[in-house]
């Protein structure tokens, strides 16, 4: 349950992704450019049998015109959008990116993990649809 009391959306799901996480940041060590650290989750996703796809592409539309695609580092369990990154800390600006891959993917949930420092660090985006 999140703090207000609502069942967490995909929480076996994002438990399982932040596992192999924390083992490829404990195997890895910390501070790599983010490409390896996304390279070594599609080891441990593959590893777990973790359902995955590397760098699919999504286009991005305005006004049904293809003006653009967005190309996630991962898609996991055909709903997940994962995002690696090697940054100071994850801000409003990587929410609000993550906001946006969730927009174009129609996804429920993102997962921003950042492997900088000596602790992981990670946060789970929920898009919630109000209309």
């Amino acid at each position: 349950m999140d703090a207000n009391g609502r069942e967490l959306v995909l929480k076996d799901e994002a438990h399982a992704i932040v596992g192999g996480a924390m083992e490829v940041h404990n195997g890895l060590g910390f501070g790599l450019n983010e490409k390896p650290y996304e390279n070594a989750l599609v080891v441990e996703f593959t590893h777990r049998g973790i359902p995955f796809v590397q760098q699919p592409r999504f286009p991005v539309l305005w006004r049904n015109v293809k003006v653009g695609e967005f190309i996630p580092d991962l898609i996991a369990f055909e709903r997940i959008v994962v995002d690696t990154k090697t940054i100071e800390q994850i801000t409003d600006h990587e929410r609000g990116q993550m906001l946006n891959y969730l927009r174009i993917t129609q996804f429920p949930l993102g997962l921003i993990i950042n492997f900088k420092h000596r602790r992981l660090q990670w946060e789970r985006i929920v898009l919630t649809l109000t209309r």
